[in-house]
């Protein structure tokens, strides 16, 4: 591999950020790319924010990604990629699954929650290209994590890192007895 590549990833609890990174760690160590992994959980089981980090590449345990230091932001839910959005840099990759969790004070009408158009204005005025993917574009009986994780492959110099085959090979691996769903959402996302 030429050179680093490091990824912050964002959701709330329960979306499967966590197993994101942990794919994409599983099929680097399979490709022999040193893998950094930095998972953050939180209250992650009361929908509370979720991140994960991962850097490729680099041989040795390094510090957090800084704002400005990720290759690729990966985020699950709508208003926590605004928070992601300052670790990306400057012609980074923004890959946005358009899922809304709803805190208490949005649900409450105490605070307003970001549309898509608003995102996509914070995502151009940092200098970043962002990927949308509609939770509606989501194939019945997919799993949204796994698909999203095939749409970064197409969308992102990621997929030049870590193969399509090597994230299917961990899919089998981690999930013997549910692959078919989750060979099958990774392969709708490869097609978003």
């Amino acid at each position: 591999m030429a050179k680093n590549f490091d990824i912050y990833m964002v959701g709330v609890g329960g979306q499967g950020i966590l197993t994101i990174a942990d794919m994409i760690m599983r099929a680097s160590e399979a490709l022999d790319v040193p893998c950094n992994y930095f998972p953050t959980k939180g209250m992650a089981q009361r929908g509370g924010f979720v991140k994960a980090q991962l850097k490729l590449g680099q041989e040795t345990v390094g510090p957090d990604i800084r704002p400005f230091g990720a290759d690729l932001v990966i985020a699950m839910e709508l208003c926590e990629s605004l928070k992601a959005l300052r670790y990306l840099k400057k012609g980074g990759k923004f890959i946005v699954f358009g899922h809304k969790w709803m805190p208490t004070d949005v649900m409450l009408g105490k605070a307003a929650y970001p549309s898509v158009d608003e995102v996509k204005d914070a995502a151009a005025k940092a200098g970043v290209e962002m990927v949308y993917i509609d939770p509606a574009t989501l194939p019945e009986g997919a799993a949204d994590n796994i698909f999203l994780l095939a749409a970064c492959l197409k969308h992102s110099s990621l997929g030049d890192i870590v193969s399509a085959d090597a994230i299917k090979n961990a899919i089998v691996t981690r999930w013997p007895k549910g692959a078919e769903r989750n060979i099958m959402s990774f392969e709708a996302g490869l097609k978003a």
